[in-house]
């Protein structure tokens, strides 16, 4: 049998009223309202509201006043991050640094986000970026979300990040790119078309082309970009280190095998 107690008799037996919590306390979400009575708790619980986590993250790319809301109702999704797929992971303030976003950036630290040599690149802090340079030589080799180079986000700070733009010119690879290959229209246009790994609406990959650009992606997921490193092996945009190779059959290509570094799948064409 689950016992249920009142708001007021919970407050008091956590500890709540000694916070100054009374029984008109409750959660509310980034629009300013409160749970509807009797409301399940979601799955995702104790971490964050995944969609909320990938519109700050999202938002964070341009959207000043939405991203100034939400930190101040949940000043802890100034640290939200996001895998966009394949590992290619970018948080809040990183969405910021790599837009040129400085207003978005600074209301992001002010609430507490973690800076990194890509957010000081942007906002032009020459000695934290030749701090982390000295503390390890190299990192400025370091590939950024979506394998923006740390050259790229001085770059994006404009005028303001001149300096730190003629320091990384200086001392050299800042910006680093991975080899890729050319792919020929006839290639890529055998590439497209629906690679399933089970019987699932989800169990499968779409390969597309969107403005002269292959892709991938899976039903409900983000789209990636494929970069081609030849003999119809590619990597997903950001994550050089994963590898999703096509294979033909009698002429055409029938089957997609992804590695990290790993077989993970093999799906068929439909």
């Amino acid at each position: 049998m689950v016992h249920r107690m009142s708001r007021r008799r919970f407050a008091h037996s956590t500890g709540l009223a000694a916070l100054g919590l009374t029984t008109t306390a409750a959660t509310w979400d980034v629009h300013g309202q409160a749970p509807t009575s009797g409301e399940s708790v979601p799955d995702w619980l104790p971490s964050q509201d995944p969609a909320m986590v990938k519109e700050m993250v999202t938002v964070s790319h341009f959207d000043l006043n939405r991203v100034r809301t939400l930190v101040e109702h949940h000043p802890a999704l100034a640290n939200a991050a996001m895998d966009w797929g394949f590992g290619d992971w970018e948080d809040a303030l990183g969405a910021a640094a790599h837009t040129g976003r400085r207003e978005i950036a600074n209301i992001l630290i002010e609430h507490g986000a973690r800076i990194s040599i890509f957010s000081a690149a942007m906002l032009g802090q020459l000695d934290v970026v030749k701090a982390f340079v000295t503390a390890r030589p190299g990192i400025q080799r370091t590939m950024g979300p979506h394998g923006i180079t740390l050259l790229s986000h001085a770059k994006a700070g404009g005028p303001d990040a001149a300096p730190v733009l003629q320091f990384l010119e200086s001392i050299g690879d800042a910006d680093p790119r991975p080899t890729t290959a050319p792919l020929d229209t006839a290639d890529r246009d055998a590439i497209v078309g629906r690679y399933a790994f089970g019987p699932g609406a989800r169990d499968a990959f779409e390969i597309d082309v969107d403005k002269d650009q292959l892709g991938i992606v899976r039903p409900g997921a983000t789209r990636r970009l494929l970069m081609h490193t030849g003999a119809l092996v590619f990597f997903p945009s950001g994550v050089p280190s994963v590898r999703i190779a096509f294979a033909r059959e009698a002429g055409k290509v029938t089957q997609l095998t992804m590695a990290d570094p790993e077989v993970v799948l093999t799906a068929r064409r439909a």
